[in-house]
């Protein structure tokens, strides 16, 4: 709980208007899209909209002093409560930095500050000829800041890997209040041990990033987009996984269910095709020049795995309209129920399948509405299950179900997060696919960095 005294320094610290106090406006900030009701949450104290560095600075000093909790929070789009503030505090809101600092077209790197908007830095690179692959769903939201903390990944993760293998370089503001740089404006760097790769993916428990440099890629000169459509479930991951062992490496290859695609042409109408057990998106790009040669050899492959219906983009506009209905998935499951709940988890491909079909088995068995989208040129499936909260007994049979496909999951070699975060809702499964030895050094790690704990305190563990 905040003091008069610790108001009083936040208030002389900045501006009046950048700290929010009020009971209605600090509510807004208590929750994520995780959204679970019966999670005991906490309202902030202090909701805080950081304008620099040296600001951040300031108010983790404060906090570290007066022991307050600090939850930083970027969309709030996080699906695991990694943003909800469970033991009140401040939010540390970086809407307000949200700069674009420097794209270096020779080093091709971008420097950003937390706040940037994945979708615009995409589309700046790219008016200068450059490319940051890592596309979440909510990308046109979801911010650089959160996509670090999540080491989140998307679509294009097969060919082009996740966040963690564009940053170079961050600034971080330590539980105390120092800034340190983790890394170099070099591509490669062996100075050292490579302490970025201990605050990516720690969901702002260990350090808090202002500032990213982030490498680039030229951009591909073209690409298209493929959609097929299978009978079997079973058909559509063996084309998965014989187009990967004739050596063509799509930039993304992305799955839907038969209630995904249902689900979607009922409420957002794409021209789907109804009454198929399941659908691939496949997006190849590069030079103009090879764009055929993939499209034929995918499309002869497809066809073996007794694919149909197979279509492929003319233009951008048709490659978006496929790529709109895969997106619109949550929002659909959205009209089917008042809450809907997703995750992710990921098992190797030749097991992919198995998962699959699994938890539709655990689902159909707890009476629970399933709608399945993923990335499975990973290996990755998102089970999308909407619910009513307010229905107790739905809510218990879906907390069963949810153990159940972590279970499941495991079972088959996998893990439970891919690139989601582990958060709240999934702290009490973690001991199930880490082994004790290596969360004992988590924990060491976390309270080296943070011994106070009080950055995002009690998330993860």
């Amino acid at each position: 709980m905040l003091t008069n005294t610790l108001i009083k320094e936040l208030n002389s610290t900045l501006p009046r208007e950048c700290i929010l106090t009020d009971v209605e406006e600090r509510y807004v900030y208590s929750l994520d899209a995780s959204n679970d009701p019966y999670v005991k949450a906490k309202l902030p104290d202090a909701v805080v909209f950081v304008q620099s560095i040296e600001q951040v600075q300031q108010v983790v000093r404060i906090a570290n002093r007066h022991l307050v909790p600090i939850v930083c929070r970027g969309a709030g789009t996080n699906t695991v409560g990694a943003c909800v503030p469970v033991h009140g505090g401040i939010i540390l809101n970086f809407s307000k930095m949200n700069k674009i600092l420097e794209i270096n077209q020779e080093n091709m790197t971008v420097r950003v500050q937390p706040g940037v908007v994945i979708g615009d830095l995409q589309e700046a690179v790219e008016k200068v000829g450059l490319f940051y692959p890592p596309d979440p769903s909510n990308l046109k939201i979801s911010t650089v800041g959160g996509s670090i903390a999540q080491n989140s990944a998307g679509a294009r993760c097969f060919k082009y890997g996740s966040t963690k293998d564009y940053v170079i370089d961050m600034l971080v503001v330590t539980a105390d209040g120092k800034l340190i740089r983790t890394g170099s404006n070099t591509i490669k760097n062996a100075t050292g041990y490579n302490l970025g790769s201990l605050f990516i993916g720690s969901e702002g428990t260990l350090g808090i990033v202002v500032e990213a440099t982030l490498k680039l890629i030229p951009k591909p000169q073209e690409n298209q987009v493929i959609m097929a459509y299978f009978d079997k479930v079973e058909d559509s991951v063996s084309a998965v996984n014989s187009i990967i062992e004739n050596h063509i490496s799509p930039a993304t290859i992305d799955f839907m269910d038969r209630n995904a695609i249902e689900t979607v042409e009922r409420f957002y109408p794409s021209n789907l095709l109804l009454g198929k057990a399941a659908a691939l998106i496949i997006e190849v790009d590069g030079f103009k020049n090879s764009i055929e040669y993939q499209r034929e050899i995918i499309c002869s492959l497809l066809e073996l795995h007794n694919a149909s219906n197979i279509k492929f983009s003319m233009n951008n506009e048709d490659a978006e309209q496929i790529w709109n209905a895969r997106r619109s998935s949550m929002a659909a499951c959205t009209k089917l129920r008042p809450n809907v709940t997703t995750d992710d988890v990921i098992v190797p491909r030749q097991n992919l399948a198995k998962l699959i079909k699994g938890i539709c088995e655990i689902c159909e068995r707890h009476k629970l509405i399933i709608c399945m989208v993923g990335h499975v040129g990973d290996g990755s499936v998102h089970p999308q299950i909407p619910i009513d909260y307010n229905d107790k007994d739905e809510y218990r049979r879906y907390k069963i179900a949810k153990s159940e496909i972590y279970a499941l999951t495991v079972k088959l070699d996998g893990i439970i997060s891919g690139e989601h975060g582990i958060g709240l809702e999934k702290k009490s499964y973690i001991s199930n696919v880490v082994e004790s030895g290596a969360l004992d050094y988590m924990r060491l790690i976390k309270k080296t960095l943070d011994p106070k704990n009080i950055l995002n305190p009690y998330k993860i563990f």
